[in-house]
């Protein structure tokens, strides 16, 4: 029986800061993903958050959706029925969002793009905060076919 060696996780870290280091991190380098997410925290404090682990937190929270549309086919028609969205998909789909509207921006460090769109989340603007509201709005738009989802 062979021993793993124990992970190294920071004092300070937590299980949704770990969590979204592994979704930064790309072709299994996780130190550089823990690296940009300690300089996008360094930046925020430098901004002004004097704790930026609350503030991503409250960011993350912002986020969360509580409606989305899932397609249904029903009669040979495809309808887009609101469905509530249960609370372990709401973090997945915050973390994706704020992370796919920070690689979608260009021209400065990840750490950096990822400072500014944490900061915009919190805050309550932002391309994340955009897409969430556009859910929402479909959802909104759709309620008309709420009563296909006990099919």
């Amino acid at each position: 029986m062979s021993k793993k060696a124990p992970v190294h996780v920071p004092d300070n870290s937590t299980d949704l800061i770990e969590k979204f280091v592994n979704y930064i991190m790309l072709d299994g380098k996780k130190t550089t993903a823990r690296r940009i997410f300690k300089e996008s925290m360094e930046i925020i404090q430098k901004r002004g958050y004097n704790k930026p682990q609350e503030t991503f937190e409250k960011a993350v929270q912002n986020l969360f959706p509580t409606l989305e549309v899932k397609g249904k086919r029903i009669g040979g028609s495809v309808y887009q029925i609101p469905v509530e969205v249960r609370p372990k998909r709401q973090l997945t789909l915050a973390l994706r969002w704020l992370l796919s509207s920070t690689r979608e921006k260009k021209g400065s460090p990840l750490s950096k793009r990822l400072a500014d769109e944490i900061i915009e989340a919190y805050e309550g603007t932002g391309n994340a905060m955009k897409k969430k509201q556009d859910i929402f709005k479909m959802a909104q738009a759709n309620k008309a076919f709420a009563h296909f989802a006990r099919y």
